[in-house]
């Protein structure tokens, strides 16, 4: 497994990180196999561990720490999120106030078994909210509770914002085949000093046919949140079928190497409940996209539906 730095951090992560929530977390997926998958991604040589203390209705980072309980942590960054938690009954809260997002990396401490945090990031923040909470990220840095500190935002505008906060050290981005529009923002992350972690690589497999993606009663589970809340993924997902139909590369693996194409990157987070999915998606480290292929991604990338 290849590394790669993690900004202008002292921290390098593998450059595939397996993203531990969804229903990796959920207690109707078997723990047992939960764990076995993070103790696997630990066999394989994956070094960065990305969890949310909102994650799997609030599960995801309790059983990460089970995963983790006996093994050497030393190497590892251990990636979680503040300013989000479980209100009940499925819902998501928000609190971005200073003293919530202490309280919360502190709970991500105790729940995940750990001294420190490799990375602390804001779980969408506003930028209002982002301004505020500087002075509280590095205050939990100097207090040694976190090695580095960061969000993860989907809005373009709180990135570009994020770019000029000398305390922030990464930024995790959308960043997959369906979204070059990502790279510009990318390259200025990168000059901006900062470490970028691509979020959603596969492009939540909205370019794997649809109905065979379901295999097991937890692929329905994924499927109905594609279908209700990114239906123009699906759709714009149809013109990068060709990706699954490489002899040289399963369409899991074309799109992780399209994303570790771009050197701007510092990881690649998915996430994996099967075995042979997260061995598959791990080999994508020994692969390269070819031109030819690059070049197809580029033309179907043309003829996207755009929001």
């Amino acid at each position: 497994m290849r590394a790669r730095k993690l900004g202008q951090t002292d921290l390098w992560v593998s450059e595939l990180g397996l993203g531990c929530a969804s229903w990796w977390g959920r207690p109707a997926f078997d723990e047992a196999t939960a764990l076995r998958v993070v103790h696997e991604a630990l066999d394989l040589g994956v070094t960065l561990f990305d969890t949310g203390s909102s994650y799997s209705a609030g599960e995801a980072e309790p059983r990460l720490g089970r995963a983790l309980r006996g093994r050497d942590t030393t190497g590892l960054v251990i990636a979680s999120k503040a300013g989000t938690y479980h209100a009940g009954g499925g819902r998501i809260a928000r609190d971005m106030s200073p003293a919530a997002v202490v309280a919360s990396a502190e709970q991500s401490l105790r729940r995940l078994g750990l001294e420190h945090l490799g990375l602390l990031q804001l779980h969408g923040p506003s930028i209002s909210e982002l301004e505020a909470l500087a002075e509280t990220l590095t205050a939990l840095k100097a207090r040694g509770l976190t090695r580095a500190v960061g969000l993860n935002s989907f809005d373009p505008a709180v990135i570009e914002f994020a770019l000029g906060l000398a305390g922030i050290d990464t930024v995790m981005i959308d960043y997959n085949v369906l979204r070059p529009e990502r790279e510009p923002l990318i390259g200025r992350a990168v000059a901006a000093g900062k470490g970028v972690l691509a979020g959603m690589p596969l492009a939540m497999a909205n370019t794997v046919p649809l109905f065979s993606r379901i295999r097991a009663p937890r692929d329905l589970w994924y499927l109905a949140r594609a279908m209700a809340h990114h239906r123009r993924d699906l759709a714009n997902g149809r013109r990068f079928r060709f990706l699954h139909e490489q002899p040289e590369m399963t369409g899991s693996q074309a799109a992780l190497t399209y994303v570790l194409a771009n050197s701007g990157v510092s990881a690649a987070i998915f996430g994996a409940t099967r075995i042979e999915h997260l061995r598959e998606n791990l080999a994508a480290t020994d692969l390269v996209m070819s031109d030819e292929l690059m070049r197809r991604v580029r033309r179907a990338q043309g003829a996207l539906s755009m929001p």
